[in-house]
């Protein structure tokens, strides 16, 4: 009985050692006190110490020897590691040898403690270092990416047919919904921005399609699901770029104005010369071309002075305060009724406008059609006849009156009147032109004409740097341009023939 019980502290105090509860080095007490007294154990070194198992047979059925031959055999049978040996002593196994990775190491020490009646493991393999010129790793790095290529080819094949199946579904889906909605929607913009919409999310699907079947499901819900997240920070991101767009598509299908209409937006006036996706072009009166900001053609006044041919223009005259009033009125207004661009239908008007410091001022009305006549010519032109009926019949039209004080007086100097000389009476002067010596025709020379500027305009903008006509939104389904029709009228019966 003092034998065993000897056999079982000695125990104790190896498991205790081994698992690495007890101190680095453990007493073990002989029963009888013998001379020897304590005897260290010396501690485990490079060894893979499993837990402590929560049970301990003390009558194990497994004898050291049987579990010991089981372990080498198994371990032998593997061939993985280099002289593997196996030790047990009290049921504590030992392992000894060489493993070429830490999870073989780990896996024999698994081996182990999963053998019968084995209490505890000591595993003292050593991990050998692999070498520096060893390129095994790479090479089965390399093995295992070939494989995985290989493996995944298929998939790889079958996504490609899928993507070009769905690319070219979304190309017929495109020009399906543009021939659909040719009839139904007129702004070509717009048609075009709904067919590409609806390609666009055939192509989608089809991407949707090989991610599902590729196995990344969650990738292809989020490709889903940030699709609209992308077009948001897009549009936050450029948001003027976005701004014009819309702009563009808004313009499109109102059409305010067509090509070759002249109108006057933030206070630019000129012809249309063009509708983008980003800007309008105008062809100003002065011959230069001026891009506003669809965005700022939306959202500011625009005067179309095309869409209405007639329209109405307007100046101020002044007569003396002792000219009567009603005859002034009436001679204007005869004027008015004789010129051959005025309209009679609305009829002109001659209205007293407001009493000025010398003049009663006379505010006269007429109407033109602003399509085959220049308002600056013929503005020009009523003036001109206006002031010369004037004159003709005596109205006179005196300037502002300016009151000039001279506190200390004005000196007066008398001058001894020069002699009248040869070299006097060669300068030639120029006789003061009266009122029966100017025109009265409708147009002079220096006016050139009552004409609109369109034809000249038009020859203008062919000068400039051609513009890119598949970018002009004011297109119709004939593929002409609204406007152009009227300009090539202009062209074709002359700048004489609106006279």
């Amino acid at each position: 009985m003092g034998g065993g019980c000897h056999t079982l502290v000695l125990t104790l105090a190896m498991i205790g050692c081994e698992c690495g509860a007890f101190a680095p080095s453990l007493m073990a007490q002989s029963p009888a006190g013998g001379a020897d007294g304590l005897k260290k154990v010396p501690a485990a070194e490079k060894e893979d110490l499993g837990p402590v198992p929560a049970k301990v047979d003390v009558k194990p059925v497994a004898r050291d020897e049987e579990i010991r031959e089981r372990l080498q055999s198994v371990l032998d049978a593997t061939g993985w590691f280099t002289d593997p040996r196996v030790e047990v002593r009290e049921g504590v196994v030992f392992l000894i040898g060489r493993a070429e990775t830490d999870d073989l190491k780990r896996w024999g020490g698994d081996l182990a403690r999963n053998t019968q009646d084995v209490v505890a493991v000591a595993n003292r393999m050593e991990v050998a270092e692999p070498s520096v010129w060893d390129f095994s790793p790479a090479w089965g790095g390399v093995l295992v990416l070939w494989r995985d290529l290989i493996r995944s080819l298929p998939f790889f094949l079958f996504g490609l047919l899928i993507l070009m199946l769905s690319a070219g579904a979304g190309v017929l889906a495109t020009r399906g919904m543009r021939n659909f909605l040719r009839r139904k929607v007129g702004a070509n913009l717009l048609r075009n921005v709904i067919a590409r919409g609806i390609g666009v999310l055939v192509f989608l699907f089809g991407i949707y399609i090989i991610l599902r079947v590729s196995g990344l499901t969650q990738l292809a819900l989020t490709v889903v699901g940030g699709t609209g997240l992308i077009g948001l920070a897009v549009g936050i991101a450029f948001r003027d770029i976005t701004e014009n767009f819309l702009a563009s598509i808004f313009l499109s299908m109102q059409r305010p104005f067509e090509t070759g209409d002249l109108v006057e937006i933030t206070g630019v006036t000129g012809y249309v010369q063009q509708l983008n996706v980003r800007t309008t072009i105008l062809m100003t009166l002065d011959g230069n071309l001026v891009q506003l900001p669809n965005a700022s053609v939306y959202k500011n006044n625009l005067r179309n002075f095309t869409t209405n041919a007639n329209r109405r223009e307007d100046f101020v005259i002044g007569i003396g305060y002792d000219d009567s009033i009603n005859e002034a009125q009436e001679i204007a207004r005869r004027v008015l009724e004789s010129h051959p661009a005025v309209l009679n239908d609305p009829e002109p008007s001659v209205l007293a406008d407001s009493l000025g410091t010398s003049t009663v001022n006379l505010r006269i009305y007429f109407w033109l059609n602003g399509r085959e006549h220049s308002w600056l010519k013929v503005r020009s032109s009523l003036i001109r006849l206006v002031k010369l009926a004037y004159q003709k019949h005596g109205i006179s039209m005196p300037d502002e009156a300016r009151e000039v004080v001279f506190p200390k007086g004005i000196p007066i100097t008398m001058v001894n009147k020069r002699p009248k000389t040869e070299e006097n009476e060669s300068v030639e002067r120029l006789p003061s032109q009266s009122p029966q010596d100017e025109f009265d025709e409708a147009s002079t020379k220096a006016e050139g004409g009552l004409t609109s500027e369109a034809g000249v305009i038009k020859e203008q903008a062919r000068h400039v740097r051609p513009l890119n006509d598949g970018e002009n939104l004011l297109k119709g389904k004939s593929g002409t341009t609204s406007g152009e029709k009227d300009a090539k009228d202009l062209d074709t019966n002359g700048p004489d023939s609106a006279k």
